[in-house]
């Protein structure tokens, strides 16, 4: 449909620098520029490096998304980029290319909401979201249970993790482990050719006096670890698949168990799953086995639409356009603890003293070339 909203969408809240391109549900282009391999050395990101790198892929990553979705940057409808949570610095990297590509084509912005990007997402899969929808994000900094009634005003935490994410865990018994960064996809690897039950490692978080919906993966974490020690220790040699798919057995049962749960209590029949963590195989195998159990309807997107990307934000952009919300201000500023609540980062509301329409200030000749 031509009369959909073409919206470019800029994604540099940690390592990745992603530029997506959404004509409404359609993805267009998805190009990614990684700095992964640079972080890699120092067993985790580091918020400088990840910044620079953002600096120098963030032109030739938009040129190659225009080029690959076939679309002049003067046929856009508007400019989304993650406002927050995130990196400080990577953020600001984003916002700042953000604004000056909404400056010199004279296109609405919209600063969007990385967390709620993730959930809007799987409308490039599956179709529009049903209203509501509980999502469950799980990725290296961030492990949520979040009920959406609106994705571009409504979106509601319900739990959260306490401690480490369920990425960061997977990363830190990978380092244990000698298995390299990141440590999701490698850990994953290794648990398909081991046994998930050969090691009764802890569930935390839930007992019956315990929050719900909240998580936490600290202390899995150290069990794991203590255990991998105690072997070395005696000279013994350590198991490592058994380790990787006992460890990540005890992470997808929690995660899985919450999530259906909360889809009961709040009498929801869908469950969206989000986020890097998504991308883990064992993870999608146990969702859709309880969620088939429990008359619910999962929805996970595929695995390169999980992790951080461009597509996610222009995703939110675009339904941002469709439904009339607010573009942003031109003093949009980063915010790296962005709470979910804040879908999006509108412009001042009618009749303040500093309120103006930013897309009417610019000058119509296009400055772009």
């Amino acid at each position: 449909m031509t009369d959909e909203p073409l919206v470019l969408g800029i994604e540099t809240s940690c390592d990745e620098t992603g530029v997506g391109i959404v004509r409404g549900h359609t993805l267009l282009a998805d190009a990614i520029a990684s700095s992964v391999d640079e972080h890699a050395r120092f067993g985790g990101v580091v918020p400088e490096v990840a910044s620079r790198a953002h600096l120098e892929a963030m032109v030739p990553t938009i040129d190659r998304a225009l080029k690959e979705a076939g679309v002049s940057a003067k046929d856009l409808d508007g400019i989304a980029v993650t406002a927050g949570p995130g990196l400080a610095g990577a953020l600001l990297v984003g916002v700042s290319a953000a604004k000056a590509y909404a400056y010199a084509l004279g296109k609405p912005l919209y600063g969007v909401n990385h967390l709620a990007s993730h959930i809007c997402v799987d409308q490039l899969e599956h179709g529009a979201l049903p209203e509501p929808t509980m999502a469950l994000l799980v990725s290296g900094g961030h492990s949520s249970l979040l009920l959406s009634s609106d994705i571009t005003s409504d979106v509601r935490p319900m739990g959260s993790t306490i401690d480490d994410a369920a990425g960061e865990a997977f990363d830190k018994i990978a380092r244990v482990l000698n298995l390299g960064f990141p440590g999701g996809p490698v850990i994953d690897r290794y648990a398909r050719e081991g046994d998930p039950a050969a090691i009764a490692f802890p569930r935390g978080l839930t007992g019956p006096r315990d929050a719900a919906y909240d998580f936490s993966f600290s202390g899995l974490k150290t069990s794991v670890a203590r255990w991998i020690e105690a072997k070395r220790a005696a000279g013994e040699e350590v198991p490592v698949r058994d380790v990787a798919a006992s460890f990540q057995e005890a992470v997808v049962d929690v995660l899985t168990r919450k999530a259906v749960r909360a889809c009961r209590d709040q009498g929801v029949d869908h469950l969206m799953i989000g986020g890097g963590v998504a991308a883990n195989s064992r993870l999608r195998v146990l969702a859709q086995e309880r969620c088939e159990a429990a008359g619910i309807r999962l929805r996970v997107p595929r695995p390169k639409l999980c992790t951080d990307n461009g597509a996610m934000v222009a995703a939110l952009g675009a339904e941002m356009v469709a439904r009339g919300r607010a573009a942003s201000d031109w003093d949009l500023s980063a915010d790296s603890s962005l709470p979910v609540t804040d879908t999006h980062v509108p412009g001042r509301a009618h009749g303040d003293d500093h309120d103006h329409d930013h897309v009417h200030e610019v000058s119509k000749d296009n400055l772009y070339s």
